[in-house]
């Protein structure tokens, strides 16, 4: 059976659900906005897909405001074009002055880029604000002092226990959440580590990026070592014996060691609802105490972070500092997504390895509530729908934009019914490739 912990499961999902909402909510406006200023009629501004019926709806002066019930996006009907909504009734009358196909050339074209320009302006507001009231926090590789547990793909490259992470290509890795995006997306050649007291130099195969992309959702390339040192006791805490203080570092559960955070957290799950006995160092003295492990894999204890433990460094920026920062932000983000992109095109990394659906995207947000990791994920998700909705498929923005492009250079316009097979092939594609990453998805979690 799968474990799976509601509580956790329950802050992904409301966390997805706000960021989505926020940015799909946005978007439409994008398109809302310059519709109303040429005087278009929008009839519907929706939140999600609502085919059948409506979770909620409202109607406003000619809009109907709602909420969809199939959480595969949103859209905005305007009149006078073919959407998602396949009105083909409205676009056999002649055209009215209200209708967005009765607008000059570039009207419509502002129109379909609208939601495409709120989601870059969106992202870069966001990257400003966090810069700006968060800072940055990042921790050097060379500063990971207790090395680094690597994976099988790790250890086929040379990776050892223990192994400190410096650099990539001789070049210094200031931030070790960097590492798995650096080898994925920069094709480094070495990778310099540390072992005892030697720094060894390694070859990093052709292949990794692919072998890591395939299973960096379930497995990390490799995880950092951190000793599990106490840093508060919960009152759900049951000893007898003796019980935990601050500072108090495990070293074994029932004999089996418990180093470092990865062992603790498997080994903890496998003694559940019992009651282990704990060998423990605490100042210069060992110490043996019985507490109970709860149905949960709990102890009541809280451990320190790697942000305790580790040398990070901050940095704040002035406000003005910050507009450069989160502009380059936006823009290194964008660039970052486009190089994963070209990765499936030249075959370095499967698509059936990266392709997720909303349940890949909703899993990325943390368990517990980090509203800095929320609106940093907010702001990537916000580029990566801008770049997808520009892109030249029927159905999408970028589509609608191509065929009033070539209008505009040639001078003749699309005939509805050939706009009208465009919508159909572009909304198989696009409904296609979404089931497709779907069921990615549930293979994955059941595999």
């Amino acid at each position: 059976m799968l474990a799976i912990d509601l509580a956790a499961v329950g802050v992904k999902t409301g966390q997805f659900i706000l960021s989505f909402s926020i940015l799909v909510v946005l978007h439409e406006l994008g398109h809302f906005i310059p519709a109303r200023l040429f005087k278009t009629r929008v009839e519907k501004f929706y939140l999600f897909f609502n085919p059948g019926f409506s979770l909620w709806k409202k109607q406003i002066g000619e809009t109907e405001y709602g909420i969809g019930w199939i959480p595969f996006g949103g859209y905005v009907k305007i009149s006078g074009m073919i959407d998602e909504s396949m009105d083909k009734d409205q676009m056999k009358l002649p055209p009215e002055p209200w209708e967005l196909r009765s607008k000059p050339a570039y009207q419509r074209l502002i129109v379909m880029l609208g939601g495409v320009i709120v989601n870059v302006v969106l992202a870069i507001i966001i990257f400003i604000g966090i810069a700006w009231y968060w800072g940055d926090d990042t921790l050097p590789s060379k500063n990971v002092i207790y090395g680094v547990h690597p994976s099988d793909n790790a250890k086929s490259m040379g990776i050892q226990e223990g192994d400190i992470i410096l650099s990539l290509d001789h070049q210094a890795l200031e931030n070790f959440d960097a590492l798995e995006g650096k080898l994925i997306l920069s094709n480094p050649k070495t990778m310099q580590v540390q072992r005892g007291d030697s720094i060894i130099d390694l070859n990093i195969p052709a292949g990794l990026a692919s072998s890591i992309a395939k299973i960096k959702k379930t497995i990390p390339f490799v995880i950092m070592r951190i000793p599990v040192i106490v840093d508060s006791v919960s009152k759900s805490s049951v000893t007898n014996n003796g019980q935990f203080y601050p500072n108090d570092t495990l070293l074994t559960m029932n004999g089996q060691s418990v180093k470092y955070h990865y062992d603790f957290i498997q080994v903890k799950e496998k003694l559940a609802d019992s009651l282990a006995l704990i060998t423990l160092k605490r100042g210069d003295d060992t110490l043996q105490i019985k507490s109970l492990v709860n149905g949960s894999g709990q102890l009541g204890i809280f451990i320190k972070l790697p942000i305790q433990l580790f040398q990070t460094i901050h940095k704040e920026y002035s406000f003005f500092e910050s507009i450069v920062i989160g502009t380059k932000r936006c823009f290194t983000t964008l660039d970052n997504y486009i190089a994963g992109i070209k990765q499936i095109f030249t075959g370095k990394v499967k698509a059936n390895d990266s392709l997720g659906s909303l349940i890949s995207i909703g899993n990325t947000f943390p368990s517990k509530w980090d509203w800095e990791k929320f609106w940093t994920l907010t702001a990537i998700f916000s580029i990566i729908l801008a770049f997808m909705n520009v892109l030249p498929i029927p159905a999408l923005d970028g589509g609608h934009a191509l065929f009033i492009i070539i209008e505009m250079i040639t001078g003749r316009k699309p005939s509805d019914k050939f706009m009208e097979y465009a919508q159909i092939v572009g909304m198989l594609l696009m409904f296609g490739l979404m089931f497709y990453a779907l069921g990615l998805d549930f293979w994955r979690l059941f595999k």
